[in-house]
């Protein structure tokens, strides 16, 4: 099967990252940073904004809408996951047995174009709820590294938003 991503300049798309082999890589608040960092270097050369965001210890799930025209997301995260790769082997969180593949992540991605305000809706609080959903917390708003919390100091989501019931 010939698979052809759907690009559309200036579109708003979903992602999902995952690490190799699933090891969790940003269970290490170091390492968290350093993706973070990856992201402002990328953006400064290839902007885009990051719509909503979560990461998990093995992947991570993002929305980001492209500048008019612009409709190459690919190149924008081969940048993001080599200059994470690159920094996190130098901080040495992660043994040597994890460079085998010579990546941190997973090869290619998952994408998804955003068709309409509902399916950004949908996507924003599948991102927003996938800790709850994978165990780590019961209340979206305890994940740290989620845009949640500023979808709740914006006032568009209340603080305890699809908390489970303890």
């Amino acid at each position: 099967m010939n698979y052809k991503r759907r690009y559309q300049p200036g579109g708003t798309y979903f992602f999902t990252l995952v690490t190799h082999r699933r090891f969790p890589v940003f269970r290490h608040a170091e390492n968290i940073d350093i993706l973070r960092q990856s992201f402002r270097r990328v953006i400064q050369s290839y902007p885009f904004t990051v719509d909503a965001i979560v990461i998990l210890p093995d992947h991570l799930h993002c929305i980001w809408t492209l500048p008019p025209g612009e409709e190459d997301f690919s190149t924008r995260w081969r940048l993001i996951k080599s200059h994470t790769t690159k920094a996190c082997k130098s901080t040495g969180s992660l043994t040597a047995r994890h460079w085998r593949n010579k990546s941190i992540w997973q090869n290619r991605f998952w994408e998804h174009l955003i068709r309409d305000q509902r399916d950004l809706n949908n996507h924003i609080n599948y991102v927003h709820y996938n800790p709850v959903k994978h165990g780590y917390v019961k209340c979206p708003i305890d994940w740290t590294y989620s845009s949640i919390h500023k979808y709740i100091r914006d006032g568009i989501l209340s603080a305890d938003w699809r908390c489970r019931d303890v």
